[in-house]
Order: C-alpha cells, then sequence, then structure tokens
C-alpha cells in the first residue's frame, strides 16, 4: 500500500441521534460514541452544515468567486438531499480531514461496537489514492446540473475542500490533492465497512 496514502471515516447516524450529534455533541444521550472520538482526539462535522458552512461564506464575500455556491445551494435547498446530508457526519482526527492509515483502523476498530446500533446506522471509510475517486470534469459538462449533484454527493463533505475548488480553466485550476480528495458518496462507492439491516 502507498505510504502516502490517508484516510477518511465518515458516519451516518440515526434518524434518533443525528439531530442531538449537531446541535449538542455533548449529550449523554451519543456518550457511547463521543466518548469513542475523544479518546482519538477526533470530531464530527455534519456534510449538511458543512455545505451550508459553504454557502453562508459565499453569501458573505461574494458568490462570484466560489464556484459551487449555485449548485451547493440548490442542495441544501432539496428536501430530500437535506434528509440525506443532516445524518451523515465526517470524522476528524487531529484537526485534519484525512489521516494516516494507523489512526484511522484504530479509530474504525472501536467504532465497529456500535455500527448498527441505536446511535451508529453506517460507517464508510475512503482513501485518498486518485484511482479510487471521481477525476474533475471536462468543461463540457462543467454547467450539468446533474454532474453537480453527482460531485457534491461524492465529495467528502468539507468546506477546506469547496473553498479551494476552482473550475477548469479558471485562475487556479484543481490542484492534484483536491482531485485525489473526490472520495466516493456513502451510497455508490467507497469501502462500507457496516451497516444497518
Amino acid at each position: 500500500m502507498n505510504d502516502d496514502l490517508k484516510f477518511q471515516l465518515r458516519l451516518t447516524l440515526s434518524d434518533e441521534f443525528a439531530p442531538v450529534a449537531r446541535s449538542n455533541p455533548g449529550a449523554p444521550s451519543i456518550s457511547p460514541l463521543t466518548n469513542i472520538l475523544k479518546r482519538h482526539d477526533a470530531v464530527m462535522k455534519c456534510q449538511f452544515d458543512a455545505f451550508a458552512d459553504y454557502v453562508s461564506e459565499a453569501e458573505s464575500n461574494g458568490v462570484e468567486n466560489y464556484h459551487l455556491y449555485e449548485w451547493t445551494k440548490k442542495t441544501i435547498e432539496d428536501p430530500a438531499k437535506k434528509a440525506k446530508y443532516v445524518k451523515s457526519f465526517t470524522l476528524y482526527v487531529g484537526g485534519e480531514e484525512v489521516y494516516e492509515k494507523d489512526k484511522a483502523d484504530e479509530l474504525e476498530a472501536e467504532l465497529k461496537s456500535l455500527v448498527g446500533g441505536p446511535i451508529v446506522a453506517k460507517m464508510f471509510r475512503y482513501d485518498t489514492d486518485p484511482a479510487h475517486n471521481p477525476q474533475p470534469p471536462h468543461r463540457g459538462v462543467l454547467d450539468s446540473d446533474v454532474w453537480w449533484h453527482v460531485f457534491l454527493a461524492r465529495l467528502p463533505g468539507h468546506v477546506e475542500l469547496l473553498r479551494g475548488f476552482q473550475a477548469p480553466g479558471g485562475p487556479q485550476p484543481l490542484s492534484r490533492r483536491h482531485c485525489s480528495l473526490f472520495a466516493s458518496g456513502a451510497h455508490d462507492g467507497g469501502s462500507r465497512l457496516a451497516s444497518s439491516s
């Protein structure tokens, strides 16, 4: 395995506990999860909130400099997509959105016991290998709503990545790092570690 690969874990929480994790992550009701995260210096970030933060930042600073603004806004305003993303949480370890294999392995091993239980419905693992991730589009598909919705569904869900994105041909084309981080979406790719029935 390539020693330079980094990894990311993502959780889908249950309908009951996803709102708790978003509004009150210190709540005792989700302590079985948060206690594990604390032991690994990890925190959760809701994907929907990450998208909403991007939209808010764009509207504050000028949407003309945020190339994914229109499509991200459409996504968070779509009730079906909101219902999906409010339950999806990216795990940061040591403040990093992607992290070394040993850190991912150790955190994954502890979290597995919660998957399929009342708090965690599913868990997914992604890596930064470009061969596993969608590549940036050709200019001809940039105006396709369909492509952008696929893009948003497959993006790891971080404001950092959205902020760094520039459309091909723009002043700062996608870097190799950004291309490598277009991880597969929770429902159509990646490594499904475990899920509820």
